[in-house]
C-alpha cells in the first residue's frame, strides 16, 4: 500500500508539473514561437526520417547476413577479430566518422548515409551473432537428429530462436541512428540538426527545441514501431513480451 500511494502521489505531482509548464509556455509565448517553426519541422523531419531509413535499412541488410556468416562453426576462429573491425564504427566518434566520409565522398547525403551506416552496423551484427550462438545446443542436436540440413536448421530453428535478440539489436541501433542524424547537418545532409545547430549558433532556445523535441519523439516512435514488429514476428515461445 505505501508503494502504491507513493506512485499515485508521483503521478499527481507529474500532472501538476505538466499543467504549470503548459500555463507558463502559453503565457510566455513559447508555444506560439515553437509553432512558427512548424513548417520547417515538417520539412526537415522528412529529411531526417529519410536518412534514418536509408542508412538503417542498409545496415540491416548487411548486418544480419554478416552476423549469420560469423556465427557459422567454420568462422569461430575469426569471428571476434572481424567483429573488432566493425567496432571501429562505434569506438570512433560519429562526428569523426562523418568527417572522414566527407573527405572521401564529398558533402551531402551520400557521406552522411555512409557514416550513419557504419555507426549502425555493429549493434545489429553483434546481436545477430550472439542470438544465433545462444540457441540451445539440444535444439540443434534434435534438428540434426531428424535429418534437417544446415540450411533448414538455420531457417527453422536458429533464426526463429534468435529473432528476439536480433530485434533488440535493431531497436538499439535504429534509436541511436535517429539521435545521431542531426550531426549529418554539419556535412550538408539536412535533417532536424539544422534547427538544433542553428539555434545553438544564434542562441535561440526555441529554435533549438524545435529541432531537439521532434528528434526525441522520432526516436521514441521508431523504437515503438520496431518493438511492435518484434512482438508480432517473434514466436511466442521465445518472446518474453508474449509469455
Amino acid at each position: 500500500m505505501p508503494i502504491q500511494s507513493l506512485k499515485g502521489a508521483l503521478r499527481a505531482l507529474l500532472l501538476v508539473a505538466i499543467f504549470f509548464a503548459g500555463v507558463w509556455s502559453q503565457s510566455s509565448g513559447v508555444i506560439d514561437d515553437f509553432l512558427w517553426y512548424l513548417p520547417d519541422v515538417q520539412y526537415l523531419a522528412i529529411q531526417h526520417l529519410w536518412l534514418t531509413v536509408i542508412s538503417g535499412g542498409l545496415a540491416i541488410l548487411v548486418a544480419i547476413p554478416l552476423g549469420i556468416v560469423l556465427s557459422r562453426p567454420s568462422m569461430t576462429r575469426w569471428a571476434e577479430s572481424l567483429m573488432q573491425v566493425l567496432n571501429v564504427g562505434t569506438t570512433i566518434p560519429t562526428l569523426a566518422v562523418l568527417a572522414l566520409s566527407m573527405s572521401f565522398l564529398g558533402i551531402g547525403t551520400v557521406p552522411a548515409v555512409f557514416g550513419l551506416f557504419v555507426a549502425t552496423l555493429l549493434p545489429i551484427t553483434r546481436n545477430t551473432y550472439a542470438g544465433l550462438k545462444g540457441v540451445d545446443p539440444a535444439l540443434m542436436e534434435a534438428a540434426a537428429g531428424i535429418g534437417m540440413s544446415s540450411t533448414q536448421r538455420l531457417l527453422r530453428v536458429e533464426l526463429p530462436n534468435a529473432l528476439y535478440v536480433i530485434f533488440a539489436g535493431m531497436r538499439t541501433a535504429l534509436t541511436i541512428n535517429v539521435g545521431t542524424v542531426p550531426l549529418a547537418f554539419l556535412i550538408g545532409a539536412g535533417g532536424l540538426g539544422e534547427l538544433i545547430f542553428t539555434g545553438i549558433d544564434l542562441y535561440d532556445p526555441v529554435m533549438m527545441l524545435a529541432g531537439a523535441i521532434p528528434t526525441a519523439l522520432l526516436a521514441i516512435v521508431v523504437d515503438a514501431l520496431v518493438a511492435t514488429v518484434a512482438f508480432l514476428m517473434v514466436p511466442r515461445g521465445v518472446n518474453p513480451s508474449r509469455a
